[in-house]
């Protein structure tokens, strides 16, 4: 379904001790808007949901909607710190352009252009 890096679990699972949700799960997907069509999101959550797809990954919970799943099948989520900057960038295969931000994408199914990047 989806990957995390062993940075990407890392700097979760620091961010989750930090807000004292250690016991959460992330919860990846997918909005409309942004430059490209669509926005990935990330918030750590605490219901999982029926139909909800769950991912373990180093002792962490990863949860996407169906809907969400569509666009994010096959996905890696890094976690990046360099001189330009850190955060989290989402290599996804399902994905036929992007905005220059990283956090905008279409696809071949939703070739949606709105909105700009945030």
């Amino acid at each position: 379904m989806i990957t995390l890096t062993a940075e990407a679990i890392n700097k979760v699972k620091s961010l989750m001790a930090k807000e004292a949700k250690t016991d959460y799960a992330l919860r990846v997907f997918i909005t409309g808007g942004g430059c490209a069509g669509f926005s990935y999101g990330m918030v750590f959550d605490d219901t999982i949901e029926e139909d909800d797809y769950v991912v373990e990954a180093d002792g962490l919970r990863v949860v996407i909607d169906p809907l969400s799943a569509q666009y994010l099948r096959g996905a890696e989520i890094d976690y990046i710190d360099g001189l330009m900057g850190a955060g989290f960038t989402i290599n996804n295969p399902n994905a036929v352009s992007t905005c220059a931000c990283g956090h905008s994408f279409s696809t071949e199914q939703g070739k949606v252009h709105s909105g700009r990047c945030r």
